[in-house]
């Protein structure tokens, strides 16, 4: 099945970079938010970053200018009934994802493939609240969408063969690096680095080292490029709290426990980077 339209629900961090992948892939893009509000600033921060790259050259005007043509932004659900492939990338909140579900089932075309950028709730779960669940797979994007080449692609219990022969054309269309998991808790990606960041945090808590130690120790002795700490700041401790939850409960073994402080951080609206603070202040650089 060629894919003619994407339709991206949500235009946050990810939902738009999925978006600005796209467009400069040549792929038309709907990109949808639940207020006027977020949708434009989505759409600003993609034009954005489209204008940085021109600035240092890594794309043309005219490039841009083609990029942002095949863009369109609404905050209706209701026009993805036309879209061919449908990239959910909502808050991980469970309930969210499966109201969504539900309604672009009722909506989307019969043909339509349904895909979720969850980095935590099994596919199978989302999958069996529409009429369609061999055609919902998992595309599990990186952030920044942009520069990271993994695509994790997620096949559910009853995911077709065919669904994830076009998720991985899509994936290659965007000139992404695929991986295939099956649904179970955490994938590939995140059931190895989410227990080394939570661990990160309980060796903060128990103050076997300083953040920028532990951030170090990693960079220099692991020759990671970013910390866990600030990876856990890069990607929200609200995420990362969600995901070690499932993968606990999921699990049911006690190393997939969240750390206590990684809690009270969410507790007190200490998000990362999207909030300024996070193990790390940000509103002070």
């Amino acid at each position: 099945m060629k894919i003619n339209q994407l339709y991206v629900v949500g235009s946050g961090a990810m939902g738009s970079g999925i978006a600005q992948t796209a467009i400069t892939h040549g792929i038309e893009v709907m990109m949808n938010d639940i207020s006027p509000e977020l949708i434009e600033k989505g759409y600003f921060k993609i034009k954005q970053n489209l204008e940085k790259a021109v600035a240092k050259n890594r794309m043309t005007e005219d490039e841009m200018r083609d990029a942002l043509g095949r863009l369109c932004i609404t905050v209706e659900l209701e026009d993805a009934k036309t879209a061919d492939f449908v990239i959910e990338a909502a808050t991980e909140n469970r309930q969210i994802k499966l109201d969504i579900f539900k309604k672009l089932d009722e909506i989307c075309k019969p043909e339509a493939i349904l895909a979720s950028n969850t980095s935590s709730i099994p596919i199978t779960e989302i999958a069996s609240v529409t009429n369609r669940p061999q055609q919902v797979v998992g595309t599990h994007f990186f952030n920044p969408v942009p520069s990271m080449k993994l695509l994790e692609l997620i096949v559910g219990y009853v995911t077709s063969d065919q669904t994830f022969a076009i998720a991985e054309a899509l994936g290659k269309t965007l000139d992404k690096v695929t991986i295939k998991s099956i649904d179970k808790g955490g994938f590939v990606v995140n059931r190895l680095v989410d227990p080394f960041i939570n661990e990160a945090v309980f060796m903060l808590e128990e103050g076997v080292g300083t953040a920028e130690d532990i951030d170090n120790g990693c960079k220099f002795g692991l020759n990671h490029p970013m910390g866990p700490l600030a990876l856990g700041d890069m990607i929200g401790w609200d995420v990362m709290l969600a995901v070690m939850e499932v993968l606990y409960a999921e699990y049911g073994d006690t190393k997939y426990r969240p750390a206590p402080l990684m809690r009270r951080m969410v507790r007190a609206g200490h998000l990362g980077m999207k909030t300024g603070k996070g193990v790390y202040d940000y509103t002070k650089k």
